[in-house]
């Protein structure tokens, strides 16, 4: 189990008067509500504004995002604000950050922060097709916009940052219990020997596929799960899907923004791949031979997200939402579920 330092967090001086004096610090006046949003990585407010003031007419209430220290630089954070204001030129429905005195990424007291529109919604039914179909349709339109060029700053989603840095991190820090760190360093090396033997993609963002056969890869969402999709009613005004998040955004395959969105076992799986393809396909072609790399990014994500957790053990918020982690059972059930990614990764992949 990692260890909390003794020393105060980062966060722990966004207090709700500092929120506020950063709000003004970018000529904008709170009415005094503040209400902290869910949010681990990140942290997240909504704030009212007082109306009559700068910007309340447009907006009653916005978001302020303070980014997490030593995560991105300065450059990577500008570069996601830019792609998110090229989808919304595009017309992708993607709430991006406000260009507030000709910059979205504002400090305040060695804090970085942007501003950005509230917008509501709800977790999409990802058990009805034509919602599927919809959403799409609607990645399709965030790719044909970042397939144009690719990232300068930003990552990939790759083996090496998604497997071997994280893993190599893991053993390197002690995060685990003795009596599970060797049988879960074997399995999650024999896991990424396998992800290295069936996935071929390239790291440059906009590529097409090269004589090798590796897949082409683009600017990503990176992280989309349901969670980063908010529904409206069809009937409203902008109704059907938005992201409201890209801090994750990095370079990839098609299919890493969609394979998130395959729910329950195989057949469900099955079922819901053909409904999202139906849809992204009225969009843009997609190469099927990146289904073949469902699993072995599904195993990526599973090493990566343990590391991610004991990397920012310190911060008081993941203690607490993650109780069990770090304990010989938490790693235990990381064990078998690796050895299950194995066998389906030596399974045929999905079709469509």
């Amino acid at each position: 189990m990692p260890r909390m330092s003794a020393t105060p967090h980062p966060f722990d001086t966004l207090t709700p008067d500092f929120v506020m004096d950063a709000l003004a610090s970018v000529d904008l006046v709170g009415d005094g509500r503040l209400m902290a949003l869910n949010s681990y990585e990140n942290r997240v407010y909504l704030a009212h504004l007082e109306p009559g003031t700068p910007l309340a007419d447009a907006h009653a209430a916005v978001v302020l995002k303070f980014y997490r220290p030593g995560r991105w630089s300065a450059a990577q954070i500008e570069e996601e604000h830019a792609f998110a204001h090229e989808l919304m030129a595009a017309e992708v429905p993607v709430v991006g950050p406000l260009v507030l005195d000709g910059r979205t990424l504002h400090a305040h007291d060695g804090a970085l922060f942007s501003v950005s529109p509230r917008r509501g919604g709800r977790t999409p039914e990802l058990s009805d097709g034509e919602t599927l179909e919809w959403i799409g349709r609607f990645i399709a339109r965030l790719h044909t916009v970042g397939v144009r060029r690719g990232f300068a700053q930003r990552p990939a989603v790759d083996v090496a940052s998604y497997g071997t840095e994280p893993r190599d991190w893991l053993l390197a820090h002690g995060a685990l219990p003795l009596e599970v760190e060797r049988a879960w360093a074997d399995i999650s090396q024999q896991a990424i020997d396998c992800i290295a033997d069936c996935a071929d993609w390239t790291s440059a963002g906009g590529q097409k596929p090269s004589e090798s056969g590796a897949v082409a890869t683009l600017r990503l969402h990176a992280d989309c799960h349901p969670g980063n999709i908010l529904w409206t009613p069809a009937d409203q005004p902008g109704g059907g899907p938005h992201f409201v998040d890209l801090d994750d955004c990095r370079s990839g395959p098609a299919v890493q923004d969609l394979w998130m969105l395959l729910p329950g076992e195989r057949a469900e799986r099955q079922r819901a791949l053909v409904a999202l393809l139906d849809g992204y396909e009225q969009m843009r072609e997609f190469d099927r031979r990146e289904l073949a790399l469902i699993e072995p990014l599904r195993t990526l994500r599973l090493i990566h997200y343990s590391a991610w957790v004991a990397r920012r053990w310190d911060d008081p918020a993941f203690p607490a939402a993650f109780p069990d982690f770090g304990t010989p059972d938490y790693w235990r059930g990381q064990i078998d579920t690796l050895v299950d990614q194995i066998e389906a990764m030596q399974a045929p992949p999905l079709v469509a």
